[in-house]
């Protein structure tokens, strides 16, 4: 018996069950890789709480060798999603050496190619280099980003699409009538990969175009406070004079959304434009198909290959102005979104929930 194989066999999980350590558990995505009956047959565990606020789990504990070197008995699989950005490639080097030790494979879900947080491309490179060059099997929620990795990291990746975001009850209720077309831009707290500004003036002038249409833009309140990190004077003052100066925009200033104030958000408006020179695949996308609202995406990453949504030429050569217009524009025309259906939902999640159990006994196996 191979050093692996008596490790594997000293702590057999006693529940008959795959016990997963998720990088992280508590993340949307991750709780609704789940089978919506509760099959039994995939545990994962919780995550180790953070300081800073209830359910963080950012930046994740588990991800660290010495925790995996205490602590291995406890799973079957390691499953990575998000936080190892937190992490140094070498740190990661020394998590893949420690799961290597105990004997414990790592799967890999390929969320971004490139961090949206990054102005750079460089640190997620080769941070997921390290990750990939390890792992005994790789998921992506595209074939756009699975050709991708295969040409860039010579590894084939399942491909299984992104599951439902938002709860079955939401999901199932009726959009609420109104009258007019709202554009909606969510500024968030201007991550690396926006281009909220110019992508802001093109809409507003979009909009003037378009009977009964007006522009929402919203924006996180760290954006305007000098001691938060997002403080971006530059942004915030574009979008209060273009709000100031027209009539047709007006600009929300908050704190982040709570689910039900995202959910009667994405219902509030009929379109939201995702504003990225770079990017992957979007939870955001998803959470408007579950709702019904219309998504205007950008030419970058592959969310066109994600969900049905209306794409303009963005990325980091440039945003082209009359494709946005003329996306908009086409969202404008249609006789409204395309909507997940509960059955549909249900049933993708169930495959999902089978696929990842299939790849996980593999890999255990």
């Amino acid at each position: 018996m191979s050093a692996t194989s008596a490790v594997r066999s000293a702590r057999e999980s006693p529940y008959g069950c795959i016990r997963v350590a998720s990088i992280p558990a508590g993340h949307v995505y991750v709780r609704h890789l789940s089978h919506p009956e509760d099959d039994g047959t995939v545990v994962r565990l919780p995550d180790i709480a953070q300081p800073g606020g209830e359910g963080r789990w950012w930046p994740p504990a588990m991800l660290d060798a010495d925790w995996i070197s205490d602590h291995h008995e406890t799973f079957d699989v390691f499953h990575v999603h998000f936080g190892f950005d937190a992490k140094a490639p070498a740190e990661l080097r020394e998590i893949c050496g420690a799961l290597d030790v105990a004997g414990v494979p790592l799967v890999v879900t390929v969320h971004d190619l490139r961090n949206p947080h990054h102005a750079n491309a460089d640190l997620h490179d080769e941070q997921l280099g390290v990750l990939l060059a390890h792992a005994a099997a790789v998921i992506t929620l595209t074939p756009g980003a699975a050709r991708v990795i295969a040409t860039r990291w010579g590894r084939d990746a399942e491909v299984l699409p992104h599951p439902h975001i938002v709860d079955w009850a939401t999901l199932s209720r009726p959009r609420p009538p109104r009258n007019g077309f709202v554009v909606g831009l969510h500024a968030k707290s201007l991550r690396a990969n926006m281009d909220v500004a110019r992508v802001a003036r093109v809409l507003a002038t979009t909009v003037a175009g378009l009977p009964g249409a007006t522009l929402r833009i919203d924006v996180h309140h760290e954006v305007f406070d000098p001691g938060a990190y997002s403080y971006d004077p530059v942004v915030g003052n574009a979008l209060r004079t273009l709000a100031a100066t027209n009539d047709l925009v007006e600009l929300h200033e908050h704190d982040y959304f709570s689910d039900d104030e995202l959910w009667a958000y994405l219902q509030a408006i009929d379109v939201s434009v995702l504003p990225y020179r770079f990017g992957t695949h979007s939870g955001w996308l998803e959470a408007c198909f579950d709702l019904g609202t219309a998504v205007v995406a950008p030419s970058c990453g592959f969310y066109a290959e994600q969900r049905p949504c209306v794409t303009y030429r963005n990325d980091e050569t440039g945003l082209d102005a009359r494709s946005l217009a003329g996306a908009v524009r086409s969202a404008y025309e249609q006789a409204g979104a395309p909507r997940a259906t509960l059955d549909q939902r249900l049933r993708e999640r169930r495959m999902v929930a089978a696929a990842h159990h299939a790849l996980y006994s593999r890999v255990v196996r």
